[in-house]
């Protein structure tokens, strides 16, 4: 059949409409699908990822236009993409403005220090209470548990908008990573990747792990939970020294509870401080609203610890816990293995949400002093394979712990820390004495002294180094004139140390020679189990005998002398009053002894011209001030002057 001519027409004409909008379709430009976005950084890190990321700040009052403080922040980021599981994760930051960190979430600063911290010169966080970090082939990929986000909060100085006060360096310090070095992106996010060093070692931290190894340090303490019940556990701290020239005296350790625990019961060791106060007044005292808190030891959230005396050892409430009760003195394993070590016992009552006997967390920075002993910095506590303890029923048998943590402490030395002992020098070619320097162990800040804290001492004849540094002034002052050299106005301050000790080259012969130390206490407190420790940098070979101490070469050192008290004589007594009181000063307690060495063992050996002086000097573990000036061989007034002031110290002291 024929189409219509108006039907024919009617389809050209749409055709004719199809390709006209077909073709406008051609002509028009295509709109680009968008590009992909790049993949996180994360991505391309096959092991641990850190980020930081600044996410703001504004200025602190008040107003100071050269050194201005801003509030600060930032997001630090932990991620494990690596294959084993990450314990204990320590992060370095390195912050470089003057911070002042005043709080982390999910870390603690892993050197002990509790918030706020300066911690302007870079810090380390340690996780808590995310402590270890999954991977992903353990959990297939959930990153609540490979991941911890830190949030920091605190204070900068000098780094205002828009300039970002970004951190100089981050990175893991996890032992058997390596870390390559941080990249910015943008100007307020840095990132790192650490990558473990050998996976078949045994750093790895694999999967099988279920706790670290024990490490190595001058201090460790050990925390045991010994028994654990729903609502309190009783745990057991160990603390031990394992460097050979680390000790403490009057020990007193502190940490932080988290959770709100509280300490119910001790033995073999006390609080400081008994309060109860923040139980009472706190959600301790709403919790265990039955509790009589008059029989609780301490609700502080940082308590200090004091050992008992040996009177309490056999105390049937407070002592019978092996190593305890000691005063306080923990001595190193070179003088008595069996005095190397303190330990007490805590009763320890939790709070909500932490009430079953599985949920255990040890106290975070941690610190332990001595009156006169190293400084010691703790690390963050690290869950360790479980301790094992004699059988309390004498069954050849051990008994496990039920969780346990070491924190491990090592002898530091801070730019801020002040000597509390200080060393004189003297030699027979020389009739002077050196005394100990100027503010040796620090000055008084009154700015009414009327002493110099700038000037050298003056000064001595010998034996004045046994007169109390406030009654020597005629003395130096008429040996001064006797020598003809100027004094000072004001004169020089005095060294302020608690105990000094002399080093006086003796002699110096052909086939050897000889020195003579003595220790001066100025203290109250007497000394028991005293130990000195010199370093000779060129001598000690050539040691041969100490003559009143026990004596030996400290055991791997090649420069080191190791010197103690004999039975009977291991005490350096306190400041006593002279003759007669009331016109004799007081006489410090002493003791004395003569060393002598051979040249054989070291050939080129100049003694008077420096090799028969210490380079370093010990006592009780804390590094004495040493003179900035050695004796010279200057020509002496007089022989017999001399002779008569070394002799004359040696008398007094052999009258002690």
């Amino acid at each position: 059949m024929a189409v219509p001519a108006q039907l024919h027409s009617i389809i050209f004409s749409f055709i004719l409409l199809l390709l006209s909008l077909f073709d406008t379709s051609l002509s028009q430009p295509q709109t680009p699908s968008p590009a992909p976005a790049p993949p996180p950084p994360s991505d391309s890190c096959n092991g641990i990822f850190l980020s930081y990321n600044y996410t703001g700040g504004h200025a602190l009052p008040p107003t100071d236009p050269t050194n201005q403080a801003y509030r600060f922040e930032s997001t630090l980021t932990v991620l494990n993409n690596g294959r084993h599981e990450l314990k204990s994760w320590r992060a370095f930051v390195g912050f470089q403005h003057q911070e002042l960190l005043v709080s982390a979430s999910n870390a603690v600063l892993a050197d002990g220090s509790s918030f706020p911290a300066e911690v302007g010169n870079g810090t380390v966080l340690a996780g808590f209470p995310i402590s270890d970090l999954k991977s992903a082939v353990e959990t297939a990929g959930d990153r609540a548990q490979m991941e911890v986000r830190v949030g920091l909060v605190g204070t900068q100085f000098g780094v205002g908008a828009p300039d970002v006060p970004m951190p100089l360096n981050i990175s893991l310090v996890n032992d058997g990573y390596s870390c390559l070095n941080a990249t910015n992106e943008g100007n307020n996010v840095m990132h790192a990747c650490c990558i473990q060093d050998d996976l078949n070692s045994d750093s790895n931290n694999g999967v099988n792990d279920e706790f670290l190894a024990r490490q190595e340090g001058d201090l460790v303490i050990m925390y045991d939970v010994i028994r654990t019940y729903s609502d309190n556990y009783l745990s057991q701290v160990s603390i031990s020294i394992h460097n050979p020239l680390g000790r403490l005296d009057k020990w007193q350790l502190s940490f932080d509870w988290m959770r709100e625990e509280f300490i119910y019961a001790m033995r073999g060791a006390y609080p400081y401080v008994v309060d109860t106060t923040d139980c009472i007044f706190g959600r301790q005292g709403q919790h265990y609203k039955e509790m009589d808190f008059s029989q609780v030891l301490n609700c502080e959230r940082r308590p200090t610890i004091v050992d008992l005396p040996p009177t309490r050892a056999n105390d049937s409430i407070l002592g019978r816990i092996p190593f305890c009760c000691r005063n306080g003195t923990i001595l190193p394993p070179l003088m008595d293995p069996s005095k190397s070590i303190s330990s007490f016992n805590m009763q320890v009552y939790k709070m909500p949400p932490d009430l079953n006997r599985t949920e255990l967390v040890p106290p975070q920075n941690w610190k332990i002093k001595g009156t006169m002993n190293p400084e010691y910095e703790c690390g963050s506590p690290i869950r360790v394979t479980p301790s094992q303890f004699p059988d309390p029923s004498g069954l050849p048998s051990a008994t496990a712990s039920i969780a346990s943590w070491q924190v491990v402490c090592n002898i530091t030395q801070s730019k801020q820390a002040v000597p509390r002992c200080c060393v004189s020098y003297s030699a027979f070619f020389n009739d002077s004495a050196i005394p100990c320097n100027t503010c040796a162990c620090g000055c008084n800040s009154n700015p009414s002294q009327t002493c110099s804290a700038t000037e050298p001492a003056l000064l001595l004849r010998p034996d004045a180094l046994l007169i109390p540094f406030e009654n020597r002034t005629a003395e130096a002052l008429s040996w001064a004139d006797i020598k003809r050299r100027s004094v000072p106005n004001p004169l020089p301050c005095g060294d302020n140390c608690g105990v000094s000790i002399n080093w006086h080259l003796l002699s110096d012969h052909k086939d050897g020679w000889t020195a003579r130390i003595t220790l001066f206490n100025w203290g109250d407190s007497s000394f028991e189990d005293w130990f000195a420790a010199v370093q000779l940098d060129k001598a000690v070979p050539g040691f041969e005998e100490v003559y009143t101490f026990n004596g030996s070469k400290l055991l791997g050192s090649n420069n080191t002398l190791f010197m103690q008290g004999r039975p009977g004589l291991n005490y350096l007594l306190a400041e006593t009053d002279g003759a007669k009181p009331k016109k004799d000063p007081r006489v410090p307690g002493t003791q004395q002894s003569v060393i002598s060495f051979k040249k054989k063992s070291t050939p080129g050996i100049e003694v008077a011209a420096g090799d028969g002086f210490p380079t370093k000097v010990l006592f009780n573990g804390e590094e004495c001030a040493l003179p900035t000036r050695l004796p010279s061989k200057a020509p002496m007034v007089s022989g017999r002057s001399s002779v008569f002031g070394f002799l004359t110290l040696a008398l007094l002291l052999l009258m002690q």
